[in-house]
């Protein structure tokens, strides 16, 4: 089983924009030091908690100093983007990064990006939107002849030269394009059908685990429409993860510390005030109310002593039927940094070592 991160990026709302962008470099850079695979950089617009609206920015930066991890937009909100632009702009980045480079893209699922951008979410508009948007980014990406593509989002054409010296010629350095993420988190979640459909790597974002082992269906759904077999080996699963030497410290150092804040003071009530805080429940009769920082830290988060976290994973691992990477869903602790890199040394060094032989079985 591969590891890697995820990161929205998070930060309490009285953190500088500057100071987050530090901190989520440390983590990066901890996080190659450690030998994680990849980590993947969420865009948001309008929450002041995920206060980052441009991922390739903290991509491009810490490109320069890191030397192993992937790293990978996670994904880019495409019906925002103009995908003309956007695909140049990647593959610009692919090259910058030498290989290095995934490339994540999402519908966007915030009300309040989708009320700056003027898309209408309710009906499904940002789905269509984002299925538009990367089919003409991966033409262009493989055209060898000029097209022009009519959408009815975007028209884009692809000429040939002009006074002899004018083209259209950025292509990515991977070939045919860097590995490309799509995130899901509803049951039937058409980004993971799309997944499967394409062969894209799934992520299922940080859910109980019972919900999450819905996620596979839409990826195998996906993959029937165009005749694929997805594999189980590429799907990701974001946790929110916390290891320390005791299982005690380990719920003081998470549901008591700023893991516990911000799930309170922002994630919890969103997904209440948007209607899908059913998603963190193990059981459907469990009350909105009743879903605190200390209930998922109890059915939900991989927290505890590094045996602890090796028995939470295995039965997670057996409850959703078999994943083959893990992605540490990431928190600012930049007032207790020590804290949290103990907890990635533990995670890398002590319990993914014990976790690895299941990766394999995600092939079976």
């Amino acid at each position: 089983m591969q590891y890697g991160l995820f990161t929205m990026p998070s930060h309490p709302p009285e953190r500088g924009l500057y100071d987050g962008q530090k901190w989520d470099l440390q983590t990066l850079r901890w996080a190659d030091e450690l030998g994680f695979m990849e980590a993947w950089i969420g865009e948001h617009h309008t929450a002041p908690w995920e206060p980052h609206p441009a991922p390739d920015l903290l991509i491009a930066q810490a490109l320069m100093e890191t030397r192993r991890i992937r790293l990978a937009p996670g994904g880019f909100l495409l019906p925002y983007h103009h995908p003309a632009e956007l695909a140049n702009r990647v593959a610009m980045l692919d090259h910058l990064a030498q290989g290095r480079l995934n490339f994540g893209v999402a519908a966007s699922g915030l009300p309040s990006d989708w009320a700056m951008f003027h898309v209408d979410g309710n009906s499904g508009q940002h789905r269509e939107m984002t299925r538009e948007a990367l089919d003409i980014i991966l033409k262009m990406w493989a055209a060898e002849e000029p097209f022009d593509y009519a959408g009815k989002y975007w028209q884009v054409s692809i000429t040939g030269p002009m006074y002899d010296t004018l083209r259209p010629h950025i292509r990515p350095l991977q070939r045919p394009h860097p590995p490309i993420g799509v995130a899901g988190v509803s049951a039937g979640s058409e980004t993971l059908k799309l997944a499967g459909e394409h062969g894209f790597l799934p992520m299922s974002l940080n859910l109980n685990p019972t919900y999450v082992a819905s996620h596979w269906n839409s990826v195998e759904e996906g993959g029937r429409r165009s005749g694929r077999t997805p594999s189980r080996l590429d799907w990701r699963l974001v946790r929110e993860i916390f290891v320390a030497d005791s299982d005690d410290e380990a719920w003081r150092l998470s549901v008591g510390a700023q893991m516990g804040r911000m799930m309170r003071e922002y994630f919890l009530p969103l997904l209440t005030n948007v209607g899908v805080i059913q998603f963190l429940k193990h059981d459907p009769e469990v009350a909105d109310s009743d879903v605190t920082p200390e209930y998922c830290g109890r059915h939900n988060w991989l927290i505890g002593s590094p045996s602890t976290v090796v028995e939470k994973i295995e039965r997670m691992y057996e409850e959703v039927g078999g994943f083959g990477a893990l992605l540490l869903f990431c928190f600012d602790y930049s007032e207790n940094p020590e804290a949290w890199h103990h907890s990635m040394q533990l995670l890398a060094d002590e319990v993914m070592p014990r976790v690895a032989h299941l990766g394999a079985r995600a092939t079976a």
